[in-house]
């Protein structure tokens, strides 16, 4: 079974207080060019490249919202951006930062709104672009699934959500620490996507010609202080419902020593693994490719094996 099947019949992540306390934190602590956050939004965006026809209306879901809209800079033929984000605060940032952006040609509407409920029509946008900010929905099937039906035929959707080697090394550390402090553990960071899931998640959606590909981002910083203050100010805290409120004192300090003792770097640096999971679906279309009947093969692997021989 699945992870994103648990998700969709028990909710895990809190959707109103937590989540919403921590998307506005973002807002407020918001760093200015992050670095990494450029750099999964960028990787994003130029999948839009790739592609070969033009999505004049996109919808931008949730995430690192302010950096999407800061770096399309006219990919995709992009003419009207619809932002949409469970936070006031984040959209008012969005909105406030509008004027800095060069991108003068694309008609941005703001929407204060929950991935799992998309206020949009069927058929309705050409692109959805989703960066950093699924892997906190709770039924991720089903707001995949509300993404597939706000797309117009062979529109396509990119997403980019944190998989479950992110973080491993502060998972580590605060196990320890917390089994040498208090004798057992509490989850103290949310559940994240498994590679082998994001494939079969598009599929369940009803995606076509679905793609999944890997990123993994290695971030130095001087502290493990400074690492918590980074995910703070990226809405990136931990948000379940079954969590403790606060880390005991001891426990927090004993995690900054066991992360550095096990993992500092030469230079006093300590890294983080942030891996990034890439998603591409299409909404199907007549002229799309699709695969052969089954049993419609002309050759068979016997003809292939005496053509070029077994490899050995």
């Amino acid at each position: 079974m699945l992870k994103f099947y648990a998700l969709a019949v028990l909710p895990l992540i809190d959707p109103t207080r937590a989540l919403s306390g921590s998307r506005d934190r973002a807002a407020w602590l918001m760093r200015p060019n992050d670095s990494f956050v450029d750099a999964v939004a960028e990787n994003l965006l130029d999948r839009l490249e790739d592609c070969k026809k033009s999505f004049p209306t996109a919808l931008c879901l949730g995430g690192s919202l302010e950096a999407v809209r800061r770096l399309l800079g006219g990919r995709g033929g992009i003419e009207k951006l619809i932002m949409m984000d469970a936070s006031y605060d984040m959209i008012k940032l969005c909105k406030d930062t509008e004027k800095d952006v060069h991108n003068e040609n694309i008609e941005t509407s703001y929407i204060v709104g929950d991935e799992e409920f998309l206020p949009l029509k069927e058929s309705s946008v050409d692109v959805v672009l989703s960066c950093l900010g699924l892997h906190w929905t709770n039924d991720l099937p089903g707001s995949m699934i509300q993404c597939r039906l706000a797309l117009k035929p062979d529109g396509i959707f990119l997403g980019a959500i944190l998989g479950g080697e992110t973080l491993k090394e502060l998972r580590i550390a605060c196990t320890v620490a917390q089994m040498e402090r208090e004798g057992g553990i509490s989850p103290r960071i949310s559940p994240l996507a498994q590679v082998r899931d994001a494939g079969n998640l598009l599929s369940r959606a009803g995606f076509a010609l679905p793609g999944v590909d890997v990123d993994e981002y290695i971030v130095k910083y001087q502290s493990a202080l400074e690492l918590i203050e980074h995910l703070r100010s990226m809405g990136e805290t931990n948000a379940l419902l079954q969590r403790n409120n606060m880390l005991n004192r001891e426990t927090a300090l004993a995690t900054a020593a066991i992360y550095d003792s096990m993992f500092a770097a030469e230079d006093g640096t300590i890294p983080a693994t942030f891996q990034v999971i890439f998603m591409t679906g299409w909404r199907e279309h007549s002229s799309q490719q699709k695969a052969k009947r089954r049993g419609s093969a002309t050759v068979s692997f016997k003809d292939i094996q005496k053509k070029f021989g077994n490899g050995n």
